[in-house]
């Protein structure tokens, strides 16, 4: 069901800064920042042959990365994005086999101006999974 790697996302305090770290000491080629406050978060792709690294910083009162930055306050792995050729097929996949689909359940547009889900980490062995349609 699932396709390549689409990204990891990476918390961070800050993406400019972080960005700027990428950009500056890895040589790699990164993205303008874009906020998404449906999602509470402002985002910068780093991009790479293969996939690529998104950096995420909390914006709004309801932010999830607001949270785990508490938890961990210089940042860390957020999750892990898989692309799906059908969301909703995916979904209904998700939920027969006992996964839980955060949010309200139904896909939303993300980042890259596709539909994506994300599935609760205590399945994926505490990992949390996006799934975005391509």
């Amino acid at each position: 069901m699932i396709g390549k790697l689409n990204h990891v996302a990476i918390a961070v305090p800050s993406v400019s800064n972080a960005a700027d770290q990428y950009k500056n000491i890895l040589g790699a080629k990164v993205s303008k920042p874009l906020d998404l406050p449906d999602h509470g978060v402002k985002t910068v792709f780093v991009e790479l042959d293969n996939t690529k690294i998104e950096l995420l910083e909390p914006i709004g009162k309801n932010s999830p990365i607001e949270n785990f930055l508490k938890k961990n306050p210089s940042g860390g792995m957020h999750h892990i994005c898989y692309e799906v050729p059908d969301i909703l097929k995916a979904c209904l996949k998700m939920q027969k086999e006992g996964a839980t689909i955060l949010g309200s359940g139904k896909p939303s547009i993300g980042a890259h101006g596709k539909p994506v889900i994300f599935i609760h980490p205590k399945i994926f062995n505490g990992t949390l999974i996006e799934l975005e349609e391509i």
